[in-house]
């Protein structure tokens, strides 16, 4: 029965993924329809395949940015914006996340990389729930559960930096909300857990790892596995190496 339940479980969700990718693609198809008659029916051989070619990369980059709405929108209709829970990850409760998080990561693994850091990217998560303030630069896709992660003014997330807002503990799933101050800065590769607040201006340093529900004071600096208070001359010539 485990084992039946382990197949027949991640169904709907892979059905809700190929519905949000199918629809964006949709967008595409009527693009290549509407456009390959007319440019490449009087084209030579020459130069057909190039034009083909072209136009199969626009079609694509219309399919990501019509997903970057498309999947907000059905995770608006589906009831995925989160709260905090910490209980059975099998539960009614718990599907809100499921509807989350696979909205989410299809479009960070279709087509998001391309379009980070940029205000496309930007875009995309606040329709999902994220509040980002003004000056923000997130140069990385692994955020997870953005409904319940809140970016202040002028924060910078660096290159595959890692912001989620869950983590399991005890056998349950925690969802915690992240805050991120103004003025922080999470380094690259730094992995920030659910519950954490990091204050304003303080610093997590490149490859470091955040413990779920750390309060980072503002103006400190973190680094290490896991993260911990550094001295303001260690964190310098790390920041140095960097």
């Amino acid at each position: 029965m485990q084992r039946l339940l382990a197949i027949i479980g991640p169904l709907p969700f892979i059905g809700l993924a190929i519905v949000a990718a199918g629809l964006s693609l949709a967008v595409a198809v009527w693009l290549f329809d509407a456009l390959s008659g007319c440019l490449l029916a009087a084209t030579t051989s020459a130069w057909r395949y190039p034009l083909s070619g072209l136009l199969l990369a626009a079609c694509y980059f219309a399919y990501g940015l019509t997903l970057l709405l498309v999947a907000p929108l059905l995770n608006f209709i589906l009831g995925g914006r989160l709260q905090p829970y910490r209980g059975s990850a099998v539960s009614l409760t718990a599907l809100r996340w499921y509807v989350h998080c696979t909205l989410t990561l299809v479009v960070r693994y279709s087509f998001l990389e391309f379009v980070t850091p940029s205000p496309f990217a930007l875009l995309y998560y606040r329709l999902m729930g994220m509040r980002i303030g003004r000056n923000v630069t997130i140069n990385s896709t692994a955020i997870a559960d953005p409904s319940l992660i809140e970016i202040g003014d002028g924060v910078t997330i660096g290159g595959s930096a890692s912001v989620m807002a869950h983590y399991a503990q005890g056998g349950y799933l925690v969802i915690a909300p992240v805050r991120i101050a103004a003025g922080a800065t999470i380094g690259l590769r730094a992995i920030v857990m659910g519950g954490v607040e990091v204050g304003e201006k303080a610093k997590v340093l490149a490859g470091s790892f955040v413990l779920p529900n750390t309060r980072i004071p503002a103006g400190e600096t973190w680094a290490g596995i896991p993260a911990r208070r550094v001295e303001l001359e260690r964190a310098e010539i790390a920041n140095g190496d960097a």
